[in-house]
């Protein structure tokens, strides 16, 4: 098969979104299928106004049609309803091509979380958007029920789950692994984007016996190193130095109320590393009854008992998330051209 996506996140950017989209590329090619990703890189592009590291393409419907047209792929998937994915959804829409998208980002919360746009507002947005999809792929049952309760078309919307991997995130420590850091009691760790949408305040601000660390960069970095001078900062990580983290803590914190699903979760239950969340959709849907981790309103509480719970709980629940049946999955979702319409170039 020959696949396209279109992609408003990509590398350099370090989120989920990227990864994912790696990810499931690699086991795409690995599976013998062809694929073409259309990212900002391509294009000209200016900063987020109030996230300057990602890119803003400034592509226009006739770069996507010569592009699409060109390529000729047996399916587009547009992955993200940025700059990029406007002007794919409206190129296909526009000649009655087929298209799948996905709902990675609980973007209506994050942008009421730095803006105060209400949330119905971009719900409203959303819905237009992919309805013009013939599926929507979102990463847990819950996010699906979500969308659905927002008023997405039921029959549209499906289910695309995430997978670990195992041979990078696995109990250690490796044999090169340097020495941990001293250390006061227990560690609990964040590791991800430091942002206000992440909630952290909420983590960081508990009374918890032990050290809290932070592994990962962000807009408000510098804001929470000075609002925090005793929480151990270790700055932005390659994502293979993440696994040295999470076999060093003893509880893995996960404040945010906003992630559709929360690969650090599952990176950090591989190695070996308990869950401590609130309990938000997303992640009750990852953790299930597994016992691999605790999700309850009182976070502090959550810590305390995470850190009873044997560490090769959390990474056997790990182990039955998989990459190949993810991009499977993903595979299974997708919808092809239709003949008819209008010729994209």
């Amino acid at each position: 098969m020959k696949l396209m996506i279109v992609t408003d996140a990509w590398s350099p950017q370090v989120n989920g979104v990227v990864f994912t989209l790696g990810q499931t590329c690699r086991e795409l090619i690995r599976m013998g299928h062809q694929v073409e990703v259309i990212q900002p890189g391509r294009f000209r592009s200016i900063p987020c106004p109030s996230y300057p590291e990602i890119r803003l393409s400034l592509a226009t419907p006739g770069h996507l049609r010569r592009l699409i047209g060109q390529y000729d792929p047996d399916a587009v998937h547009i992955a993200t309803e940025g700059p990029l994915g406007l002007v794919a959804r409206y190129s296909l829409h526009r000649a009655g091509r087929r298209f799948t998208t996905a709902y990675h980002t609980r973007f209506p919360e994050y942008v009421q979380a730095r803006t105060r746009l209400p949330v119905a507002l971009t719900y409203r947005w959303l819905r237009r958007f992919h309805g013009a999809a013939v599926r929507t792929m979102v990463p847990t049952a819950g996010i699906r029920e979500d969308l659905i309760g927002q008023g997405f078309d039921p029959s549209k919307v499906v289910v695309w789950p995430r997978g670990v991997d195992l041979d990078l995130f696995r109990p250690g420590p490796s044999p090169d692994e340097p020495r941990p850091p001293r250390r006061d009691g227990p560690v609990f760790l964040y590791a991800g984007r430091v942002a206000v949408e992440k909630n952290l305040d909420a983590f960081l601000g508990l009374d918890l016996p032990g050290e809290k660390w932070v592994a990962g960069g962000g807009p408000t970095l510098e804001a929470m190193k000075a609002r925090y001078p005793k929480v151990r900062f270790f700055g932005p990580q390659p994502h293979d130095r993440l696994a040295h983290y999470y076999r060093m803590a003893d509880v893995f914190v996960f404040p945010s109320l906003t992630d559709t699903f929360g690969l650090v979760l599952l990176e950090a239950m591989a190695c070996g590393c308990p869950v401590a969340a609130l309990p938000a959709r997303s992640t009750r849907d990852v953790l299930g009854a597994s016992g691999a981790g605790i999700a309850e309103a009182d976070l502090r509480q959550a810590c305390l008992k995470a850190l009873a719970i044997p560490r090769e709980v959390a990474v056997a629940h790990a182990r039955t998330f998989s990459w190949t049946a993810a991009t499977q999955t993903f595979l299974n979702h997708l919808q092809p051209f239709r003949p008819e319409g209008p010729p994209l170039s």
